[in-house]
């Protein structure tokens, strides 16, 4: 068996629906896949004294998880007050409609057609409902619209898809860039060295305890990604379907389609740098 501690990012073992730190609690949706995991983390974030709490990513529209998660934040005193969305992928912003009919409280995210109620997010937003302090982090890659959610009393990163608890991410092209996706990377790092950050709270798979070490792995794993879909353009690989058998040929299948989104965007990448 293998030590979580030498796991990149030192994943906590098993998801679970329950408390993560002192002001985020885990509500895991019934919605487990090879692309989801173990399900959408549905983040409730407060502050340990206050009587209103933010939503993160209510996650698919799936009545008893919404329900769960009303029913979460009242069990520890709190009303949901706001909805927060990472971005717009149904398996996270699905029930945020539903979500804020049974909560009465507006949904805010970066794609205006993704909000409810009259306020946005933008990069540099600081969310401060209920005393709390969430400071938005612009991290587009995965998608053009994605969000992180910087909690500095907790040290913590909300990630939504941008660094997963376990494996990696898909680049979703053409929505998500390769370009953007890595200077995505390097802003996270940023924060881990300049801001403190150690754990990462993702929006899927298993929190991880040491945030810096997930990233460095995120980030040697996309070079090596790159070069290996370099090598196989430059020895006769020249689709995306093509690459995909040949460099994700230990990679599940049914992984296949979301990999050769990954590829679309490496091979976007390298076209546009004059690599290939």
């Amino acid at each position: 068996m293998t030590n979580a501690a030498q796991l990149p990012g030192q994943p906590r073992g098993a998801v679970a629906s329950g408390p993560a730190t002192a002001r985020a609690t885990c509500v895991l949706a019934p919605n487990a896949s090879p692309m989801t995991l173990d399900g959408t983390n549905t983040w409730i974030v407060a502050e340990p004294d206050a009587d209103v709490a933010v939503v993160i990513d209510p996650g698919p529209l799936e009545e008893g998880h919404l329900r769960a998660v009303v029913e979460a934040a009242e069990r520890q005193g709190q009303r949901v007050g706001l909805t927060l969305l990472t971005h717009g992928h149904p398996d996270h912003a699905e029930g945020a409609a539903r979500l804020a009919e049974l909560t009465g409280s507006p949904v805010r995210a970066l794609d205006p057609a993704l909000r409810l109620g009259t306020e946005g997010l933008a990069p540099g937003d600081v969310v401060t409902t209920g005393g709390l302090e969430l400071r938005v982090v612009a991290t587009p890659g995965h998608t053009h619209d994605s969000l992180s959610f910087h909690l500095p009393a907790d040290a913590a990163v909300l990630t939504g898809d941008t660094v997963l608890g376990r494996g990696t991410t898909v680049v979703a092209h053409p929505d998500g860039r390769l370009g953007d996706y890595l200077d995505t990377l390097r802003r996270l790092r940023s924060l881990t060295v300049d801001d403190g950050v150690s754990t990462v709270l993702p929006g899927h798979g298993p929190v991880l305890a040491d945030a810096q070490g997930a990233i460095d792995y995120y980030l040697v794993h996309r070079a090596k990604r790159l070069a290996q879909v370099e090598t196989a353009v430059e020895n006769g690989y020249r689709t995306p379907g093509q690459v995909v058998a040949h460099v994700y040929a230990d990679v599940d299948r049914s992984l296949w389609p979301a990999a050769e989104l990954s590829v679309r965007a490496q091979l976007e990448y390298l076209t546009d740098h004059g690599l290939i």
